[in-house]
Formats: C-alpha cells, sequence, structure tokens
C-alpha cells in the first residue's frame, strides 16, 4: 500500500482538484486504514509546530466519536454526513500538508508492520481508543498548552494504525501519558507550569 506523503501529494498536487475538497472525497485515500488515517489527517492541524487556529474543537469532537468507535470495535468509522461533505478550500489544506508532510516521511522512515495486534486486536483498539478519546478532550479543553502534544500523540497512534504498527501506536500511547500529565498540569497550576518544565529539563 503507497505511503500516506505520497498518497497526499498525488491527491492534492498532481491531479486536477476543484477549489473546494470534502472529507468523503480525501476518504478515497483511506482505502482499509481509515481509522488511522482519518486521526492523522484531523490531528495535523493542531499537531503542527504552528497549530492552524480554529480546529482543535471541532476536529476534537469529530475524533472523540471516532475514538468510541474504536472502542466499541467498529471496523468502519461513522462520521456525520454534514461533516463527510463540509468543503474545504483545496489552499488551505494544501498549506497545511505542505507544512505537515516533512513530519510524516520522517515517521514513515520508522515504520514497518510490527507487533500488529496492538492496532488489530480488540483489547488493543480499546486501549489506543481510550487514549485518542483522553487527548481528543484535552484538545477541546479552551486553555492554551493544552492541544498541541495531545494532537501530537493522536497524530503518531493514528500513523501506527494506518500502517499496522504497535510499535509506533504505542509511542503514541506513551506521548499520552505526558500529555495527559501536562494537561492536568495546566488546568490545576496554569500555563507557568510550562515554564517551570522548561527549566527543569533545560
Amino acid at each position: 500500500m503507497p505511503k500516506l506523503s505520497v498518497e497526499f501529494k498525488r491527491y492534492f498536487w498532481q491531479e486536477n482538484r476543484s477549489s473546494e475538497v470534502t472529507l468523503a472525497e480525501m476518504l478515497e485515500l483511506a482505502g482499509e486504514r481509515v481509522f488511522g488515517f482519518l486521526f492523522v489527517l484531523l490531528s495535523l492541524p493542531s499537531a503542527l509546530p504552528i497549530p492552524a487556529p480554529g480546529y482543535s474543537v471541532p476536529f476534537g469532537i469529530v475524533m472523540l466519536l471516532l475514538a468510541v468507535q474504536l472502542i466499541w470495535g467498529a471496523k468502519q468509522p461513522w462520521v456525520p454526513k454534514r461533516i463527510l461533505n463540509g468543503k474545504m478550500p483545496l489552499d488551505k489544506v494544501q498549506g497545511l500538508l505542505d507544512a505537515g508532510i516533512p513530519w510524516l516521511q520522517r515517521i514513515e522512515g520508522l515504520t514497518k508492520p510490527r507487533m500488529s495486534g496492538v492496532c488489530t486486536s480488540l483489547p488493543g483498539r480499546v486501549v489506543l481508543g481510550v487514549a485518542i478519546a483522553l487527548m481528543s478532550m484535552s484538545m477541546m479543553i479552551p486553555i492554551p498548552g493544552t492541544n498541541t502534544l495531545p494532537a501530537i500523540a493522536i497524530f503518531v497512534i493514528g500513523f501506527g494504525l494506518s500502517e499496522d504498527d504497535g510499535f509506533i501506536s504505542l509511542a503514541g500511547l506513551g506521548l499520552s501519558l505526558v500529555g495527559a500529565t501536562v494537561s492536568l498540569g495546566i488546568i490545576f497550576f496554569g500555563v507557568s507550569i510550562l515554564t517551570w518544565l522548561k527549566d527543569l529539563i533545560l
């Protein structure tokens, strides 16, 4: 199966597209890896080093809905038609992908099918789904600093799911634990905890 970065470049740059695209159209790229594909795509705007504002809450809600379905054991996700058919400007999607594809390619260089039970077994998908659900809720908290790291965690878990790479998904699970700790710290102690952590690490 072609790598996601290759598929994104072909679909959004090498083929003729209208000035607007829908999520339903983009799902044509997903094939059997649709859950992982959606998590990668929806977490990308908030996971970038310079997040695009306005995406964390609506995309967080959709990812929470998808995570519940993953926990439930669904093989194919259900997404409301309004979201599937909602149109996004092609140039904006290209801008996000242009910034995100280099990061995607870095992870692709590390991935291969391994420990696939983490991604394909019901217990594994339940654990990953719970982590994604918690990170999605963190993304929706209207406090600076509570969305980027959770979005990165979802991005990594989703990429592992799309490639049947349990090792990568477990790495995303570890990032989820860090993201949850940081988010809780910000909620209870304020954004000053980020400065404290930075001083502690550096």
